[in-house]
């Protein structure tokens, strides 16, 4: 079979692997469909994502149909149509036990620990298969996973009916922050330095775009809440910089939620914080948002297929991910078909 792997930093390669077999009995075998190309992916082909080694196949945002089932596997059946949940944990350490596996002390994720769903065919436990309507489209299904991280960051910034949301950066994780802000019934910001993402923003509902070429952000968040500030920051873009302005455009008793992994410092100061009671935290990966994002995809109300923006055949993975690293200004996410 195909599979696409970086052989080491700089060097992405269509190659040839073994088809992996069934050896447990929850296991799930399955025909890979799609896979969106995410950040984390292109820092791997960068040398830049510290806990991946190689050579490493790749793929998280994957979808798939089941050709083979283990015989301890319930509630799955082959021909269904699925996503890959890309993530395990150890079940023993203290995050695992208070609930949140998804910073457990071992955790892996599938295309940066482990062999990733970017190849013809998987195998999968059991419990990190999820089955779709079967009305959704490959590429369509593989969006899911991008958006269990949009439904972290609401979660952590526990986002409320009309809160006054403030998203840094449109790219494709911000914008999935955004969809995922508007469901929970928030008013939502958002900002970016690439104007076509910012006219698409506006598009998926978005109530104020701030391009900081032309606005001050800070004038322009306080005219849109009267000047009370915004409840909820979420920072989708990860910068020392982009931390320091989440925490100044904040109201009183706000949230902020940092995505980022960058390693440089941010001079924050702390009067802001403990003066408006502020709670600052991480999103990493998701805590069981799979069912509720599978169950928003299965209605026919969340229609966000106009996310993608860039298809390819697995044979062309090269240019697609070429394409990525030029980021011209229509690009949103881009799907390899497997």
């Amino acid at each position: 079979m195909k599979a696409i792997q970086v052989t080491k930093p700089h060097d992405l390669r269509v190659v040839e692997a073994e088809e992996p077999k069934l050896t447990k009995s929850n296991d799930v075998k399955i025909r890979m469909k799609a896979m969106g190309i995410c950040g984390s992916d292109m820092h791997i082909l960068h040398g830049q994502n510290p806990f991946a080694s190689y050579p490493r196949v790749i793929g998280h945002e994957v979808s798939g149909e089941i050709e083979e089932i283990g015989n301890s596997v319930t509630g799955l059946n082959i021909g269904d149509k699925v996503v890959i949940e890309p993530m395990t944990s150890c079940g023993e350490c203290y995050a695992c036990k208070q609930g949140r596996p998804n910073v457990c002390v071992h955790v892996e994720v599938y295309g940066v620990h482990r062999e990733g769903g970017g190849r013809e065919v998987t195998v999968m436990p059991g419990n990190l298969v999820h089955r779709v309507d079967s009305s959704l489209n490959w590429s369509e299904i593989a969006l899911i996973e991008p958006f269990s991280i949009g439904a972290q960051a609401t979660y952590r910034g526990q986002i409320q009916n009309e809160d006054m949301v403030y998203i840094i950066g449109a790219g494709p994780i911000g914008l999935c922050c955004l969809k995922m802000a508007l469901n929970a019934g928030a008013k939502v910001a958002i900002s970016d330095f690439n104007q076509e993402r910012l006219d698409f923003a506006r598009k998926w509902g978005a109530d104020l775009t701030i391009n900081p070429q032309d606005q001050d952000v800070s004038e322009a968040l306080s005219y849109w809440t009267s000047e009370m500030g915004a409840n909820v920051v979420i920072d989708a873009v990860g910068t020392p910089k982009t931390a320091v302005q989440a925490i100044e455009v904040t109201s009183v008793a706000a949230r902020v939620v940092l995505l980022g992994f960058h390693v440089d410092v941010s001079h924050i100061a702390q009067v802001n914080i403990t003066k408006k009671e502020l709670t600052i935290c991480g999103s990493r990966l998701q805590t069981h948002r799979f069912p509720k994002v599978v169950e928003l995809f299965n209605s026919k109300d969340f229609d966000v297929k106009d996310l993608i923006s860039h298809e390819f055949a697995l044979e062309d993975a090269q240019e697609a991910f070429k394409l990525m690293e030029e980021m011209p200004s229509g690009v949103r996410k881009v799907i390899i078909k497997l």
